[in-house]
């Protein structure tokens, strides 16, 4: 999560929507807040503490953790985003960033499908996480009642475009180049073809929410 008070912008960062590209893009403007002194000394408080105190926001913190947090004048003055993903494609995405970071966690997986079953289906202890991109992105972007609370959902689809909306949206220069953080190389750029019948069921079982509220399908 990314929080400029200067700017009055809340940025929830979904797990493999393109957010690593989107804080590149807003760290020169983020530096230009008086506040992000602030938040740096706090930051780093948190790390020395091994992330102990409640003082930083993770990066991959939900829109109900500023919600609770944030007195509601400061929450409701700012404007609160966030970039999705077909739940298929980004799942695809996920199997190579693994291959990629941490491939001794999969080195038993024959294939995607396993990869799935794997990821999503098999119970592990609490402290074992493969990635952040296991339950609905719906999640990041809801209250406890399940009321959406960000006022602009962007797409990944739409990367660049919906980009350029938020920065007017917020009151910055539409010409900030946005770069490409991240990317897999190698893998095909149709999803479809990493999926069988049965991979694409777990999928749609699993982001069910994302499929209703997001407008999402496969193909």
């Amino acid at each position: 999560m990314l929080i400029s008070y200067k700017y009055k912008f809340i940025f929830v960062h979904i797990a493999k929507t393109g957010g690593t590209s989107i804080r590149s893009a807003l760290t020169p403007i983020l530096l230009r807040d008086p506040y992000r002194i602030f938040q740096y000394f706090f930051n780093r408080l948190s790390g020395l503490t091994n992330h102990r105190l409640g003082v930083k926001f993770p990066r991959h913190a939900k829109m109900i953790a500023a919600y609770e947090v944030l007195p509601r004048e400061v929450f409701n003055d700012m404007y609160k985003f966030a970039f999705v993903r077909n739940p298929w494609d980004l799942q695809v995405s996920s199997y190579y960033h693994i291959q990629r970071e941490r491939p001794h966690l999969i080195e038993h997986i024959n294939n995607f499908e396993d990869f799935l079953k794997f990821k999503l289906l098999q119970d592990r202890p609490y402290h074992y996480i493969l990635d952040a991109s296991k339950e609905p992105q719906w999640h990041s972007l809801i209250d406890m009642s399940g009321k959406c609370i960000v006022d602009f959902i962007g797409r990944y689809e739409n990367l660049e475009k919906d980009f350029k909306e938020v920065l007017g949206r917020i009151g910055i220069d539409k010409n900030i180049k946005l770069p490409h953080k991240r990317r897999a190389l190698d893998r095909h750029p149709d999803y479809r073809v990493y999926y069988t019948d049965k991979a694409a069921e777990i999928v749609a079982t699993q982001f069910k929410e994302d499929i209703e509220n997001l407008g999402y399908k496969f193909g």
